[in-house]
């Protein structure tokens, strides 16, 4: 595994997803509806995926797309920060994880 770096700030985690077609999605894990929200970055043609669906009742499982706004509400009320790997020369890892911010 290539090196990672953290990533807190709002541009930098866009520019980011930017660069690799990628979107911002949530997936509701909660018993009831709307109760739970986990993120989750969903990239290429995996983005297009969840408009093809018919309708589904909430909470059903699969992802939502939503707008940055609302995403990173949830990723700065969490206090969350997005781990990637390193830009290395000729590649674009799609590596990320969604972890808790370490207290300094």
């Amino acid at each position: 595994m290539a090196d990672t770096i953290t990533l807190t700030d709002h541009d930098e985690i866009r520019s980011w997803a930017a660069a690799r077609a990628g979107f911002p999605a949530i997936v509701d894990v909660s018993p009831e509806a709307g109760t739970q929200a986990m993120l989750r970055l969903v990239f290429g043609q995996q983005a297009y995926e969840d408009t093809d669906r018919p309708e589904r009742p909430i909470n059903a499982g699969g992802y939502e797309l939503v707008e940055w706004d609302e995403w990173f509400k949830i990723f700065d009320e969490r206090k969350l920060a997005l781990v990637v790997a390193a830009d290395e020369p000729g590649r674009r890892e799609e590596f990320h994880e969604i972890v808790r911010r370490r207290e300094r």
